[in-house]
Protein backbone atom coordinates (compact mmCIF):
# COMPACT_ATOMS: atom_id res chain seq x y z
CA UNK A 1 0.00 0.00 0.00
CA UNK A 2 1.47 3.32 -0.81
CA UNK A 3 2.28 5.73 1.93
CA UNK A 4 0.05 8.70 1.69
CA UNK A 5 2.16 12.38 0.68
CA UNK A 6 1.22 14.96 2.96
CA UNK A 7 1.60 18.90 1.79
CA UNK A 8 2.15 19.93 5.66
CA UNK A 9 2.78 17.88 8.33
CA UNK A 10 2.68 20.14 11.83
CA UNK A 11 4.74 18.74 15.07
CA UNK A 12 6.43 19.79 17.83
CA UNK A 13 9.51 21.75 17.61
CA UNK A 14 12.29 19.82 18.38
CA UNK A 15 14.92 23.19 18.87
CA UNK A 16 13.69 25.91 21.16
CA UNK A 17 15.93 28.47 19.45
CA UNK A 18 14.34 27.61 16.01
CA UNK A 19 12.88 30.55 13.75
CA UNK A 20 11.18 28.12 11.34
CA UNK A 21 11.78 30.23 8.55
CA UNK A 22 11.14 27.74 5.76
CA UNK A 23 7.22 27.58 8.00
CA UNK A 24 7.20 30.90 7.90
CA UNK A 25 7.86 31.18 4.22
CA UNK A 26 4.91 28.72 3.59
CA UNK A 27 2.88 31.16 5.82
CA UNK A 28 3.86 34.41 4.54
CA UNK A 29 0.19 35.21 2.82
CA UNK A 30 -0.93 35.06 6.34
CA UNK A 31 2.08 37.21 7.37
CA UNK A 32 1.21 39.83 4.79
CA UNK A 33 -2.56 39.95 5.93
CA UNK A 34 -1.54 40.23 9.82
CA UNK A 35 0.61 43.31 8.26
CA UNK A 36 -1.84 44.71 6.60
CA UNK A 37 -4.49 44.28 9.77
CA UNK A 38 -2.52 46.11 11.70
CA UNK A 39 -1.82 49.25 9.52
CA UNK A 40 -5.69 49.17 7.92
CA UNK A 41 -7.00 48.75 11.19
CA UNK A 42 -5.16 50.85 14.02
CA UNK A 43 -7.11 54.06 12.79
CA UNK A 44 -10.40 52.65 10.91
CA UNK A 45 -12.98 55.18 11.79
CA UNK A 46 -10.76 57.64 12.78
CA UNK A 47 -11.05 61.35 11.76
CA UNK A 48 -7.37 61.67 11.08
CA UNK A 49 -6.77 58.27 9.88
CA UNK A 50 -3.41 57.85 9.00
CA UNK A 51 -2.13 61.28 10.06
CA UNK A 52 -1.76 59.90 13.77
CA UNK A 53 1.32 58.61 12.44
CA UNK A 54 2.46 61.88 11.78
CA UNK A 55 0.84 64.00 15.02
CA UNK A 56 2.35 61.69 17.56
CA UNK A 57 6.12 62.18 16.89
CA UNK A 58 5.28 65.86 15.73
CA UNK A 59 3.31 67.27 18.79
CA UNK A 60 6.07 65.16 20.86
CA UNK A 61 8.75 66.49 19.27
CA UNK A 62 7.20 70.42 20.05
CA UNK A 63 6.40 69.75 23.47
CA UNK A 64 10.07 68.19 24.05
CA UNK A 65 11.64 70.97 22.19
CA UNK A 66 8.73 73.57 24.59
CA UNK A 67 9.91 71.84 28.03
CA UNK A 68 14.03 70.82 27.72
CA UNK A 69 15.19 73.32 25.02
CA UNK A 70 13.35 76.33 25.85
CA UNK A 71 12.36 76.29 29.65
CA UNK A 72 15.40 74.41 30.61
CA UNK A 73 17.70 75.49 28.88
CA UNK A 74 19.12 72.25 27.57
CA UNK A 75 21.59 72.83 24.80
CA UNK A 76 21.62 71.16 21.20
CA UNK A 77 24.44 72.91 20.28
CA UNK A 78 24.45 74.01 16.23
CA UNK A 79 21.55 71.62 15.26
CA UNK A 80 18.20 73.09 16.03
CA UNK A 81 16.02 72.12 18.75
CA UNK A 82 13.19 70.88 16.77
CA UNK A 83 14.92 68.44 14.45
CA UNK A 84 17.17 67.27 17.51
CA UNK A 85 14.13 66.39 19.13
CA UNK A 86 12.37 64.81 16.36
CA UNK A 87 15.13 62.73 15.85
CA UNK A 88 15.23 60.82 18.96
CA UNK A 89 11.86 60.78 18.78
CA UNK A 90 11.36 58.87 15.59
CA UNK A 91 13.97 56.50 15.96
CA UNK A 92 12.43 56.06 19.54
CA UNK A 93 8.87 55.48 18.35
CA UNK A 94 10.32 52.45 16.70
CA UNK A 95 11.11 50.32 19.47
CA UNK A 96 8.58 51.64 21.64
CA UNK A 97 5.82 50.18 18.97
CA UNK A 98 7.67 46.76 18.73
CA UNK A 99 8.14 46.52 22.16
CA UNK A 100 4.52 47.25 23.58
CA UNK A 101 2.58 45.47 20.64
CA UNK A 102 4.67 42.31 20.88
CA UNK A 103 4.18 42.38 24.61
CA UNK A 104 1.04 41.41 24.93
CA UNK A 105 0.83 38.61 21.65
CA UNK A 106 -0.77 35.85 23.50
CA UNK A 107 -2.78 37.57 25.39
CA UNK A 108 -4.60 39.72 22.65
CA UNK A 109 -4.52 36.48 20.09
CA UNK A 110 -5.78 33.98 22.37
CA UNK A 111 -8.57 33.28 20.49
CA UNK A 112 -7.23 32.90 17.06
CA UNK A 113 -4.45 30.97 18.53
CA UNK A 114 -6.51 28.59 20.51
CA UNK A 115 -8.56 27.53 17.29
CA UNK A 116 -6.21 27.33 14.41
CA UNK A 117 -2.98 26.45 13.75
CA UNK A 118 -0.02 29.06 12.17
CA UNK A 119 3.92 29.39 13.22
CA UNK A 120 2.82 31.65 16.36
CA UNK A 121 5.99 34.38 15.47
CA UNK A 122 4.38 35.10 12.86
CA UNK A 123 2.06 37.63 14.68
CA UNK A 124 4.97 39.62 16.41
CA UNK A 125 7.12 39.55 13.30
CA UNK A 126 4.13 41.16 11.24
CA UNK A 127 4.42 43.83 14.63
CA UNK A 128 7.49 44.43 13.55
CA UNK A 129 7.20 44.86 9.69
CA UNK A 130 3.70 46.90 10.05
CA UNK A 131 5.99 49.63 12.34
CA UNK A 132 8.53 49.40 9.78
CA UNK A 133 5.91 50.91 7.17
CA UNK A 134 4.66 53.60 10.05
CA UNK A 135 8.56 54.34 10.88
CA UNK A 136 8.90 55.09 6.92
CA UNK A 137 6.41 57.44 6.66
CA UNK A 138 7.79 59.11 9.92
CA UNK A 139 11.14 58.97 8.46
CA UNK A 140 9.79 61.08 5.50
CA UNK A 141 8.52 63.87 7.70
CA UNK A 142 11.86 63.83 9.30
CA UNK A 143 13.86 64.13 5.74
CA UNK A 144 10.98 67.11 4.45
CA UNK A 145 12.11 69.17 8.36
CA UNK A 146 15.77 68.07 7.69
CA UNK A 147 15.26 69.56 3.84
CA UNK A 148 13.76 72.69 5.22
CA UNK A 149 16.80 73.41 8.14
CA UNK A 150 18.80 72.93 5.75
CA UNK A 151 17.84 74.96 2.92
CA UNK A 152 17.11 78.11 5.50
CA UNK A 153 20.91 77.77 6.44
CA UNK A 154 21.18 75.78 9.39
CA UNK A 155 24.13 74.00 10.03
CA UNK A 156 22.96 70.33 9.67
CA UNK A 157 24.07 67.65 7.49
CA UNK A 158 24.59 63.46 7.67
CA UNK A 159 27.24 61.87 7.98
CA UNK A 160 29.17 58.66 6.16
CA UNK A 161 28.09 56.73 8.84
CA UNK A 162 24.48 56.95 7.70
CA UNK A 163 24.96 53.76 5.56
CA UNK A 164 24.81 51.77 8.26
CA UNK A 165 21.32 53.50 9.50
CA UNK A 166 19.59 50.50 7.97
CA UNK A 167 21.26 48.23 10.60
CA UNK A 168 20.68 50.59 13.37
CA UNK A 169 16.63 49.79 12.48
CA UNK A 170 17.05 46.11 12.40
CA UNK A 171 18.86 45.90 16.11
CA UNK A 172 16.05 48.47 17.36
CA UNK A 173 13.45 45.96 15.49
CA UNK A 174 15.41 43.11 17.24
CA UNK A 175 15.75 44.48 20.29
CA UNK A 176 12.11 45.50 20.70
CA UNK A 177 10.70 41.97 19.23
CA UNK A 178 12.93 40.28 22.06
CA UNK A 179 12.12 42.24 24.89
CA UNK A 180 8.62 41.65 23.52
CA UNK A 181 8.41 38.15 23.06
CA UNK A 182 10.13 37.69 26.65
CA UNK A 183 7.13 40.04 28.23
CA UNK A 184 4.65 38.22 26.18
CA UNK A 185 5.48 35.09 27.38
CA UNK A 186 5.45 36.23 31.14
CA UNK A 187 2.12 37.93 30.94
CA UNK A 188 0.61 34.37 30.15
CA UNK A 189 1.06 33.75 33.94
CA UNK A 190 1.26 37.63 35.28
CA UNK A 191 -1.35 39.60 33.76
CA UNK A 192 0.28 42.88 35.68
CA UNK A 193 2.72 43.03 33.34
CA UNK A 194 0.42 44.85 30.69
CA UNK A 195 0.37 47.36 32.90
CA UNK A 196 3.96 47.45 34.34
CA UNK A 197 4.79 47.66 30.57
CA UNK A 198 2.80 50.69 29.48
CA UNK A 199 4.52 52.63 32.44
CA UNK A 200 7.91 51.67 33.09
CA UNK A 201 8.45 52.39 28.35
CA UNK A 202 7.41 56.08 29.67
CA UNK A 203 10.30 55.84 32.16
CA UNK A 204 12.98 53.88 29.60
CA UNK A 205 12.16 56.75 27.25
CA UNK A 206 14.02 59.39 29.73
CA UNK A 207 17.06 57.35 30.27
CA UNK A 208 17.03 56.44 26.91
CA UNK A 209 18.73 60.08 25.51
CA UNK A 210 15.75 60.87 23.68
CA UNK A 211 15.42 64.56 24.37
CA UNK A 212 19.16 65.41 25.33
CA UNK A 213 22.52 64.50 24.59
CA UNK A 214 24.38 61.60 25.71
CA UNK A 215 27.23 63.45 27.37
CA UNK A 216 25.01 66.42 28.74
CA UNK A 217 23.06 63.19 30.50
CA UNK A 218 26.26 61.65 31.44
CA UNK A 219 27.56 64.52 32.75
CA UNK A 220 24.74 64.98 34.72
CA UNK A 221 25.06 62.10 36.20
CA UNK A 222 28.85 62.38 37.91
CA UNK A 223 29.76 64.73 40.66
CA UNK A 224 33.29 63.70 41.82
CA UNK A 225 32.95 66.45 44.55
CA UNK A 226 29.93 65.27 46.07
CA UNK A 227 30.75 61.72 45.77
CA UNK A 228 28.55 59.97 43.54
CA UNK A 229 28.73 58.57 39.62
CA UNK A 230 25.07 57.12 37.84
CA UNK A 231 26.57 57.46 34.50
CA UNK A 232 26.46 53.45 34.61
CA UNK A 233 22.84 53.68 34.34
CA UNK A 234 23.09 54.82 30.74
CA UNK A 235 26.24 53.19 29.68
CA UNK A 236 24.42 49.98 30.41
CA UNK A 237 21.23 51.33 28.34
CA UNK A 238 21.46 49.77 25.07
CA UNK A 239 18.53 52.16 23.84
CA UNK A 240 20.62 55.45 24.37
CA UNK A 241 23.31 53.82 22.75
CA UNK A 242 21.48 53.24 19.83
CA UNK A 243 19.41 56.57 19.55
CA UNK A 244 22.43 58.60 20.03
CA UNK A 245 24.28 56.64 17.38
CA UNK A 246 21.19 57.18 15.24
CA UNK A 247 21.12 61.07 15.59
CA UNK A 248 25.41 61.18 15.03
CA UNK A 249 24.12 59.38 11.03
CA UNK A 250 21.37 61.46 10.40
CA UNK A 251 22.53 65.01 11.86
CA UNK A 252 26.44 64.53 12.39
CA UNK A 253 26.18 65.91 16.50
CA UNK A 254 26.52 64.04 19.30
CA UNK A 255 29.17 61.09 20.50
CA UNK A 256 29.15 57.20 20.09
CA UNK A 257 31.78 54.78 21.23
CA UNK A 258 33.02 51.37 19.96
CA UNK A 259 32.28 50.19 23.49
CA UNK A 260 28.73 51.51 22.84
CA UNK A 261 28.13 49.36 19.74
CA UNK A 262 29.46 46.42 20.52
CA UNK A 263 27.89 46.23 23.99
CA UNK A 264 24.46 46.76 22.35
CA UNK A 265 24.76 44.33 19.33
CA UNK A 266 25.99 41.52 21.94
CA UNK A 267 22.61 42.67 24.22
CA UNK A 268 20.60 42.65 21.10
CA UNK A 269 21.60 39.07 20.07
CA UNK A 270 21.53 37.62 24.06
CA UNK A 271 18.21 39.18 23.93
CA UNK A 272 16.30 38.35 20.58
CA UNK A 273 17.69 34.43 21.33
CA UNK A 274 16.60 34.68 24.82
CA UNK A 275 13.57 35.80 23.54
CA UNK A 276 12.57 33.56 21.13
CA UNK A 277 13.91 30.32 23.65
CA UNK A 278 10.89 31.72 25.95
CA UNK A 279 8.51 32.62 23.66
CA UNK A 280 8.47 28.77 21.58
CA UNK A 281 8.63 27.19 24.90
CA UNK A 282 5.65 29.38 26.31
CA UNK A 283 3.78 28.73 22.79
CA UNK A 284 3.52 24.77 23.87
CA UNK A 285 1.27 25.44 27.32
CA UNK A 286 0.08 28.88 26.70
CA UNK A 287 -3.42 27.79 26.01
CA UNK A 288 -3.64 26.08 29.19
CA UNK A 289 -2.64 29.36 31.18
CA UNK A 290 -3.94 32.07 29.43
Amino acid sequence: MQKDKWLFEISPKNNLFDLNLKEVWQYRDLLILFVKRDVVTLYKQTILGPLWYLIQPLFTSVIFTLVFNNIAGISTGTIPPFLFNLAGVTIWNYFKECLTATSDTFKKNEAIFGKVYFPRVIMPMSIVVSNLLKFGIQIFIFICFYLYYYLTGHNVSPNLYLIYFPLLIIAMGMLGLGLGMIISSMVTKYRDLTFLVSFGVQLLMYLSAVMYPLDLMREKLINLEEGYNYAWVVDINPIAHLVEFGRFMLLNDGSFSVFGIIYTTIFTIVVFLLGLLIFNKTEKTFIDTI
